[in-house]
């Protein structure tokens, strides 16, 4: 069987872009727990010293945007305009505004939500891991989120909180058999050595997370590869909302539709399209019925059905796919008001999607994760 090599990407909190992202969802969030029905579209770009946020927003909630902005970037950790932002010092532009009424007519139907935009999204699973996700981007998540919680902890005190992994899998088919290669850059201060940062990443960060099964002989690691991280985040590079949209999903593995997900409420199908597809084709794969799954949804604006349904199983089916769709359409509500309903998006939820990919993690808020359709499919499927 020929061999193979994939790689993804992940990133952390402190990444300029998903400081960003942290924003748009906190202003989501914010409006949400006042107003269940807010319709939020929100933007954030982070520069040296400035956040400006941007877009269209209908709520009945008061919030206090330039609070939510200063305790988004607090929270990430920060503190100190040296760094070349600061949540307390750095300017707060704000140019939000109200949704245009020729998008409300479209989402506001008397018995139902249309959709909030046409597009195409993809939700996929299989069993390279126990979330049921492929394996670079799960592993690559499990490096930025152990440097995230050794820096937040004190645990190690040198960190700042921009970084990025990258992991490297061989295959065989679609089987994972080798870890090939491990790539980590992490932010840090001034005063420590680049010796240090490779010895403590390594032992304390990559190697106690690698499968030991998938460590076949020596791997290439890289760690701070250009030799020196101290600025970084927003003052290294400017920061937008929903610039990494692989990072947030399948690390590259299955396909994208191109709409970003924060900042966005669940009318917005870019979103809650994507929650509903990797919420059918998880309960596939969990249900035993097919390997992996990808599911694509399409939309039309104003409209509250999808265009279409798609499921592709790359052979690994144990019924026909036909059939597979017909259960989908039998068991799965994919109007906007029936993702909403099914996955209750409508809660102040999201903040935590913001940064650690919004796919295979085990928190009770990410509804799209359940397997609880499992039992029922396999049954109806015969299996």
């Amino acid at each position: 069987m020929s061999k193979r090599l994939f790689t993804s990407e992940a990133v952390s909190m402190g990444h300029p872009d998903k400081l960003a992202d942290r924003i748009s969802d906190s202003i989501l969030d914010a409006c949400l727990a006042q107003d269940p029905g807010s319709h939020v579209a929100c933007e954030t770009l982070v520069t040296t010293g400035l956040a400006l946020i941007a877009g269209e927003i209908a709520t009945s909630a008061t919030v206090d945007y330039e609070a939510i902005v200063r305790r988004a970037i607090r929270e990430v950790g920060y503190l100190d305009e040296s760094w070349g932002i600061g949540a307390d010092t750095c300017e707060v532009h704000n140019r939000l505004h109200e949704q245009s009424p020729d998008i409300a007519q479209g989402v506001n139907l008397v018995s139902s939500i249309g959709a909030g935009d046409q597009g195409l999204m993809f939700g996929y699973a299989c069993t390279q891991t126990p979330e049921l996700m492929p394996l670079p981007i799960a592993l690559a998540h499990k490096i930025t989120n152990r440097l995230t919680e050794a820096r937040l902890s004190g645990e190690i005190d040198w960190l700042r909180p921009d970084s990025k992994s990258q992991v490297t899998i061989e295959y065989e088919g679609n089987k994972p058999v080798r870890i090939d290669t491990v790539v980590v850059s992490t932010q840090h201060n001034e005063n420590i050595s680049q010796e240090e940062i490779k010895q403590t990443v390594l032992e304390r960060i990559v190697q106690p997370l690698l499968p030991a099964d998938l460590i076949r002989g020596e791997y290439k690691t890289w760690i701070n590869p250009t030799g020196k991280f101290v600025i970084g985040g927003p003052h290294g590079d400017c920061g937008l909302t929903g610039r990494k949209v692989i990072v947030d999903t399948y690390g590259g593995w299955a396909h994208h539709g191109g709409g970003a997900f924060s900042g966005k409420d669940a009318t917005k199908v870019d979103r809650s399209g994507a929650y509903m597809a990797r919420y059918i084709a998880k309960n596939i794969v969990a249900a035993g019925l097919a390997d992996e799954c990808e599911v694509q949804l399409a939309y039309a604006i104003g409209v509250d059905r999808p265009v279409s349904v798609m499921l592709n199983t790359s052979g690994t089916s144990k019924v026909d796919e036909g059939k597979l769709v017909e259960l989908v359409k039998r068991h799965f509500d994919m109007t906007p008001k029936g993702i909403i309903d099914t996955l209750d998006l409508r809660r102040p939820i999201f903040v935590k999607t913001s940064s650690g990919g919004h796919f295979g993690r085990n928190d009770s808020e990410f509804t799209w994760e359940r397997t609880d359709r499992a039992d029922t499919l396999r049954q109806e499927a015969g299996l």
